[in-house]
Protein backbone atom coordinates (compact mmCIF):
# COMPACT_ATOMS: atom_id res chain seq x y z
CA UNK A 1 0.00 0.00 0.00
CA UNK A 2 2.78 2.55 0.44
CA UNK A 3 3.81 2.21 -3.43
CA UNK A 4 0.41 3.09 -3.88
CA UNK A 5 -0.13 6.14 -2.12
CA UNK A 6 3.56 7.08 -2.91
CA UNK A 7 2.82 6.91 -6.32
CA UNK A 8 -1.10 8.59 -5.62
CA UNK A 9 0.89 11.71 -3.42
CA UNK A 10 3.97 12.05 -5.55
CA UNK A 11 1.22 12.21 -8.76
CA UNK A 12 -1.01 14.64 -7.52
CA UNK A 13 1.90 16.71 -6.60
CA UNK A 14 3.40 16.61 -10.20
CA UNK A 15 -0.63 16.96 -11.41
CA UNK A 16 -0.90 20.21 -9.47
CA UNK A 17 2.73 21.68 -11.17
CA UNK A 18 1.40 21.10 -14.48
CA UNK A 19 -1.75 22.92 -14.05
CA UNK A 20 0.02 25.53 -12.61
CA UNK A 21 2.31 25.99 -15.81
CA UNK A 22 -0.51 25.34 -17.93
CA UNK A 23 -2.73 28.08 -16.20
CA UNK A 24 -0.30 30.64 -15.80
CA UNK A 25 2.00 30.25 -18.81
CA UNK A 26 5.34 31.11 -16.81
CA UNK A 27 9.02 29.65 -17.18
CA UNK A 28 9.42 26.26 -15.19
CA UNK A 29 11.53 28.40 -12.97
CA UNK A 30 8.52 30.09 -11.53
CA UNK A 31 7.37 26.68 -10.66
CA UNK A 32 10.31 25.08 -8.92
CA UNK A 33 10.59 28.26 -6.59
CA UNK A 34 6.87 28.19 -5.81
CA UNK A 35 7.45 23.93 -4.92
CA UNK A 36 10.28 24.55 -2.37
CA UNK A 37 8.61 27.67 -1.07
CA UNK A 38 5.68 25.74 -0.24
CA UNK A 39 7.56 22.65 1.24
CA UNK A 40 9.11 25.13 3.33
CA UNK A 41 6.22 26.78 4.56
CA UNK A 42 4.08 23.19 4.97
CA UNK A 43 7.32 22.52 6.80
CA UNK A 44 7.12 25.11 9.14
CA UNK A 45 3.61 24.90 10.22
CA UNK A 46 4.35 21.30 10.74
CA UNK A 47 1.75 19.85 7.92
CA UNK A 48 4.34 18.43 5.80
CA UNK A 49 5.18 15.67 8.22
CA UNK A 50 1.29 14.54 8.20
CA UNK A 51 1.57 14.52 4.04
CA UNK A 52 4.86 12.28 4.32
CA UNK A 53 2.98 10.11 6.72
CA UNK A 54 0.73 9.24 3.75
CA UNK A 55 2.53 9.94 0.90
CA UNK A 56 6.11 8.25 2.01
CA UNK A 57 8.53 8.61 -0.76
CA UNK A 58 6.22 10.16 -3.07
CA UNK A 59 6.08 13.05 -0.65
CA UNK A 60 9.60 13.45 -0.13
CA UNK A 61 11.28 13.20 -3.29
CA UNK A 62 9.67 16.22 -5.22
CA UNK A 63 10.89 20.11 -4.56
CA UNK A 64 8.11 20.05 -1.92
CA UNK A 65 10.30 17.40 0.07
CA UNK A 66 13.58 19.80 -0.70
CA UNK A 67 11.98 22.61 0.93
CA UNK A 68 10.92 20.85 3.76
CA UNK A 69 14.63 19.61 4.39
CA UNK A 70 16.00 23.24 4.30
CA UNK A 71 13.38 24.30 7.16
CA UNK A 72 13.89 21.34 9.33
CA UNK A 73 17.69 21.83 9.57
CA UNK A 74 17.14 25.52 9.72
CA UNK A 75 14.93 24.92 12.68
CA UNK A 76 16.80 22.03 14.36
CA UNK A 77 20.33 24.27 14.13
CA UNK A 78 18.24 27.28 14.78
CA UNK A 79 17.14 25.58 18.36
CA UNK A 80 21.10 24.67 19.71
CA UNK A 81 23.23 27.61 18.03
CA UNK A 82 20.80 30.30 17.72
CA UNK A 83 20.26 32.59 14.45
CA UNK A 84 23.66 31.62 12.96
CA UNK A 85 22.27 28.30 13.14
CA UNK A 86 19.23 29.35 11.39
CA UNK A 87 21.77 30.08 8.99
CA UNK A 88 23.69 27.69 7.97
CA UNK A 89 21.10 24.36 9.18
CA UNK A 90 19.40 23.89 5.91
CA UNK A 91 22.47 24.31 3.75
CA UNK A 92 24.00 21.41 6.45
CA UNK A 93 20.39 18.91 6.28
CA UNK A 94 20.53 19.80 2.19
CA UNK A 95 24.30 19.64 1.03
CA UNK A 96 24.35 15.85 0.92
CA UNK A 97 21.33 15.40 -1.82
CA UNK A 98 22.69 18.57 -3.64
CA UNK A 99 26.07 16.72 -4.20
CA UNK A 100 24.76 13.47 -5.23
CA UNK A 101 22.53 15.31 -7.82
CA UNK A 102 25.94 17.21 -8.94
CA UNK A 103 27.88 14.29 -9.10
CA UNK A 104 25.59 11.70 -10.40
CA UNK A 105 24.84 14.76 -13.02
CA UNK A 106 28.72 14.95 -14.18
CA UNK A 107 28.98 11.14 -14.28
CA UNK A 108 26.19 11.15 -16.81
CA UNK A 109 27.04 13.91 -18.80
CA UNK A 110 30.55 11.97 -19.13
CA UNK A 111 29.07 8.51 -19.76
CA UNK A 112 26.55 10.18 -22.31
CA UNK A 113 28.17 12.61 -23.78
CA UNK A 114 25.94 15.52 -24.28
CA UNK A 115 25.81 17.69 -27.48
CA UNK A 116 24.91 21.77 -27.08
CA UNK A 117 21.55 23.05 -28.67
CA UNK A 118 22.12 24.63 -32.05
Amino acid sequence: MNYVMSFIVGGLICTIGQIIIDIFKKNNAYLLVLLVVTGVVLGFFGVYDKLVEIGHSGATVPLLGFGNSLVKGAMEEAASKGFMGALGGGVMKTAPGVAAALLFGYITAVIFNPKGKK
